[in-house]
């Protein structure tokens, strides 16, 4: 294991990560669709975190950076009642605005890939 943690930097691939994507909410109306979010996510199998506590947004993708999660998704009203996520990914910053379906979909087909 510190072979790979070395080799990749603690940057694990999507497949490898201990935790693959985190969910931020902007504000405490945004905690239900959040929780949502994570139990759709938690159902396709992947591995995720919530972060439900009254920080700033900026703050909250800092940390989630810092820890090298792979995808951070960023919700808030205007998500919720689109049903869609903001996705920003490590290190590559905003990938945009997505359906949280065609998200499901698309990091469980990276998930199983392993380059």
């Amino acid at each position: 294991m510190g072979i790979l943690t070395e080799h990749y930097a603690g940057a694990f691939p999507l497949w490898l990560a201990p935790v693959q994507c985190a969910v931020l909410a902007v504000v405490e109306d945004a905690a239900g669709y959040a929780a949502t979010v994570c139990s759709r996510l938690e159902d396709a199998g992947i591995r995720v975190e919530v972060d439900l506590r009254p920080e700033k947004i900026g703050h909250k993708i800092r940390e989630a950076e810092l820890l090298k999660i792979p995808y951070m998704l960023v919700v808030g009203p205007r998500e919720a009642e689109a049903g869609e996520v903001a996705v920003r990914a490590h290190g590559r910053r905003d990938l945009g605005t997505r359906s949280l379906d065609g998200f499901i979909a698309e990091v469980v087909d990276e998930a199983t890939v392993r380059h």
